[in-house]
């Protein structure tokens, strides 16, 4: 399960970044749609895929707070509803399963990242314990 988990978090995070890169890098004017979405809110969305691309990997690869990967595939699956929403409003259905089946990918990565196989911390690390709790107050 650890294996299709990284293959498909790879795999994701390369379409974000290329998708987030686009929404980026390309004039407002060439990004026009069935449905028009104000130009600030696309670069917001270009913005969070490019994070979210980073969140899939970079944590688990480095061993870094690990669990923010599923925080960042469950905020890419969020992304994806907004889009399978916005292409349905524009009148398009074979369309809208490319966005559907990319949200239910990152939500697969986000249940497997949760709950079955979360990324483990390395031993000498000040979170190997298991009692420790990041939000407690020390009292």
């Amino acid at each position: 399960m650890t294996y299709a988990l990284w293959i498909v978090q790879g795999l994701l995070a390369l379409l974000f970044l290329w998708a987030g890169g686009i929404k980026l890098v390309l004039p407002l004017e060439k990004l026009t749609g069935p449905v028009p979405v104000p130009g600030l809110f696309l670069r917001f969305i270009g913005v969070a895929e490019v994070l979210g691309a980073i969140g899939l990997i970079l944590p688990g690869l480095l061993r870094i707070r690990p669990a923010l990967t599923p925080l960042a595939a469950s905020g890419l699956v969020i992304i994806m509803i907004g889009a399978t929403v916005l292409t349905l409003a524009g009148g398009d259905v074979a369309p809208a399963l490319i966005p559907l089946v990319v949200g239910l990918l990152s939500a697969f990565v986000a249940y497997g990242r949760w709950r079955l196989t979360p990324h483990r911390v390395p031993t000498g690390s000040r979170y190997a314990d298991s009692r420790y709790r990041p939000l407690s107050t020390g009292s």
